[in-house]
């Protein structure tokens, strides 16, 4: 009875991402722009850090990759992304319509949670192979750096669930709202901007930017091969905001259906 119930579940959680994904790649306008936007932010920073350190070009591409990927390709589509999932599917009364069948709440909320997951695995993938393309070389450890983009990736999607279901009413509001929000905890994470070149103060306001402990963890470990307990400080920190943005996101959602009943 267990194993039916979960795989019911499951099933459900499957086609609400695969609905999206599929809506994803009938906007190829959307799709081709988040890849191209990625892979010309990981290109600019890799040509700069080769210019100003003097590295080689296959070198300043594997230490720029984790910027690129964390404050170009994950925020704008994990984050922004769930955002305009969340307001596209008010607006076009798609909850209206979920409270009319059998699907789940719990189904849609994880089911918009794995089509963003694997629209930044595939981001992933894409960043590491174009810097792979011009000699660079990531020896750190796998699993630790795919942890931390999983970790990155679930506190994206949760911050978009609270800023969709709390702060965005209309498609409008979605582009604003990431900009004002978002555009300056990415320089504060030191993505546009090493960290090493930010005033002390800066720096102490940093620590509470979780960009920034993203940016460090992955860099850390897959363009400095450091060991967790190098980079435990930030690991920790992304464990910790990944569960509350999660459950805030869940929360937030969980009110907005009981809002959305009453209309």
């Amino acid at each position: 009875m267990g194993s039916v119930f979960l795989g019911k579940y499951w099933n459900e959680i499957l086609a609400v991402a695969g609905r999206i994904l599929t809506e994803l790649l009938r906007r190829r306008r959307s799709l081709i722009s988040w890849t191209i936007f990625p892979v010309s932010v990981l290109v600019l920073n890799g040509l700069i850090v080769a210019e100003k350190t003097k590295l080689a070009i296959g070198d300043a591409f594997e230490t720029a990759a984790p910027a690129s990927l964390i404050g170009a390709a994950l925020f704008f589509s994990c984050l922004g992304g769930s955002v305009a999932t969340v307001v596209s599917e008010r607006e076009q009364r798609t909850l209206k319509r979920l409270f009319l069948s059998p699907l789940s709440g719990t189904s849609y909320f994880l089911g918009i949670f794995v089509a963003h997951t694997w629209i930044g695995i595939g981001q992933t993938l894409i960043v590491y192979l174009v810097a792979a393309l011009v000699g660079a070389q990531f020896n750190g450890n796998f699993g630790l750096g795919a942890l931390i983009i999983f970790l990155s990736i679930a506190s994206y999607v949760g911050v978009g669930f609270i800023l969709g279901t709390q702060f965005a009413r209309r498609t409008e509001d979605v582009n604003a709202l990431v900009a004002a929000f978002g555009v300056p905890l990415l320089i504060l994470g030191g993505v546009f901007l090493p960290a090493s070149l930010f005033p002390d103060s800066l720096l102490r306001w940093a620590e509470y930017n979780p960009v920034y402990h993203m940016n460090e963890a992955l860099t850390g470990v897959w363009a400095a091969g450091k060991s967790f307990s190098e980079i435990a400080r930030h690991f920790w920190f992304l464990v910790g905001f990944a569960a509350l943005t999660v459950l805030g996101g869940w929360l937030s959602y969980r009110r907005m259906l009981v809002s959305e009943r009453r209309l």
